[in-house]
């Protein structure tokens, strides 16, 4: 069992770090500690090709900006599945009343997933900014429709994502 929670934990942060690399309109925008932070909700798929061939699905919610936010994940049933938040020197992840921290986001990411994601990039490309990241394509090109794509191409394993945005 605690196997599966662990296990239900690095995939809860992959999905949610992955749903960063999404790239979709703000749903809304202000300020907040100064700088502007935006807000995106709607539903993600991953699915990632390693040797178990795991997918994940899920409803989102995702406030905030690389240096500070919040992600909760939600199950089929709207319970929250996890809930990721960071701030400068400090990112928690939740899941199934489990908690790990790091020391940032980046950080946190790299424990629960064993590769590290362009955080910063990321948030550029939810903004629609096709910032270029080494082994990350972004595909923008169905902004418009609230529907996007990212894959990660390297390091494996591969990745691919789908976010569809609530309108």
């Amino acid at each position: 069992m605690a196997a599966a929670r662990t296990g239900l934990a690095a995939w809860g942060l992959a999905a949610a770090v992955l749903l960063l690399a999404g790239c979709a309109a703000p749903l809304r925008q202000g300020a907040q500690d100064g700088a502007t932070a935006s807000s995106w909700s709607g539903r993600l798929a991953l699915q990632v090709q390693d040797d178990a061939r795991q997918s994940f699905s899920a409803a989102f919610e995702l406030r905030g900006r690389p240096e500070a936010g919040e992600l909760r994940l939600f199950n089929p049933l709207g319970g929250t599945a996890g809930v990721l938040t960071w701030s400068p020197g400090r990112a928690v992840l939740e899941t199934g009343g489990q908690t790990r921290q790091a020391a940032s986001l980046e950080e946190l990411v790299a424990q629960a997933t064993g590769s590290p994601i362009p955080v910063t990039a990321l948030f550029d490309w939810l903004a629609g900014i096709d910032t270029p990241v080494p082994g990350w394509k972004a595909d923008l090109e169905q902004l418009a429709q609230g529907r996007i794509r990212a894959q990660r191409l390297a390091p494996p394993p591969l990745a691919d994502l789908r976010v569809v945005l609530d309108r």
